[in-house]
């Protein structure tokens, strides 16, 4: 429930697919010719199946689609900084078919910002995990969400978020002035000035 998302409201309470039936769905499509396979989620690296005393979370899957020979190339989107699990990380030395690159929204690089935001991680620790990834793959690719001028952001909070972006050099990133979405926690608060707003979007 971060304070500026309406998802949770629009698409209700997360949960996860059966693992036998992701597995069964990628058979047939490799059988039908598919050479790469993207595990799709509003949250994906949150997976978490049970079944018969057994659970299964994203890097299951993603050991379990190694097995097809057929099978080029495995992707996932879109992933939340809290839930790259030291499982799923270590995933990137094993696999062969992992394409080395992650999708990883931070949102802002301002603690103070992402407090305000209800993200529940901190700069600190999304660097710990990009150091994590790329200690165990150098050659792993970066890609971001920002949310520019959330309500509260200071000239500050948005330096730091440059700095953010000046050092992990994110080969893509989505940035957009924040936009309130009626419902959501953040619907009512104040926004800052459009110019100032459209000023650091040129500059992310």
């Amino acid at each position: 429930f971060c304070k500026f998302c309406v998802v949770p409201y629009t698409r209700g309470p997360e949960y996860s697919r059966s693992f036998y039936k992701i597995l069964n769905e990628a058979k047939q499509l490799i059988k039908n010719g598919a050479k790469e396979i993207t595990l799709l989620g509003q949250n994906v690296n949150a997976y978490l199946y049970e079944e018969k005393n057994k659970s299964f979370r994203l890097s299951n899957l993603i050991i379990a689609l190694e097995k097809f020979p057929e099978l080029m190339r495995i992707r996932y989107t879109t992933s939340h900084p809290t839930d790259m699990t030291d499982d799923l990380i270590a995933c990137y030395s094993r696999s062969k078919k992992l394409v080395p690159f992650i999708h990883l929204p931070i949102q802002s690089g301002s603690n103070r910002v992402l407090k305000l935001m209800n993200r529940k991680h901190t700069v600190e620790y999304y660097l710990s995990v990009y150091e994590k990834l790329k200690k165990i793959n150098p050659k792993i690719e970066f890609s971001s969400d920002f949310i520019v001028a959330y309500p509260g952001e200071t000239k500050k909070d948005f330096e730091d978020t440059i700095k953010l972006v000046n050092r992990i050099k994110f080969i893509n990133s989505y940035s957009f002035i924040f936009s309130p979405r009626p419902g959501t926690a953040a619907s009512n608060l104040d926004l800052i000035n459009n110019n100032i707003a459209k000023e650091r979007l040129k500059l992310i």
